[in-house]
């Protein structure tokens, strides 16, 4: 069974950068195309970002375009997101997964907080 670990987030100040990692174990990561998702209090589930098996290819919610970057090591069975210019509506809970199709298993995920 998939295992999905989810760190980095925390109280920020709006303006302010984080890096979430999210390690994964239990099956071949490098197979799979990986993305962040983002849950925000008394929202939806939304997603945020993705990133191809190999890393070569990317794609962004519009919200977050410009500002975030998803990344991946297959050797280390992570996948990142660099979040800069952090915005007070970027606060919730993120989420990693398998994209486009999630595996069933989800993560704890972390909390990230940004303040005005």
């Amino acid at each position: 069974q998939v295992q999905l670990v989810e760190s980095g987030g925390g109280l920020v100040q709006a303006g302010g950068a984080l890096r979430l990692s999210c390690v994964a174990s239990g099956r071949t990561f490098s197979s799979d195309g990986m993305g962040w998702f983002r849950q925000a209090p008394g929202k939806e589930r939304e997603f945020v970002a993705a990133i191809n098996w190999s890393g070569g290819t990317t794609s962004y919610a519009d919200s977050v375009k410009g500002r975030f970057t998803i990344s991946r090591n297959n050797a280390k069975n992570t996948v990142y997101l660099q979040m800069n210019n952090l915005k007070p509506e970027d606060t919730a809970v993120y989420y990693c997964n398998r994209h486009p199709v999630p595996y069933d298993y989800w993560g704890q995920g972390t909390q990230v907080t940004v303040s005005s």
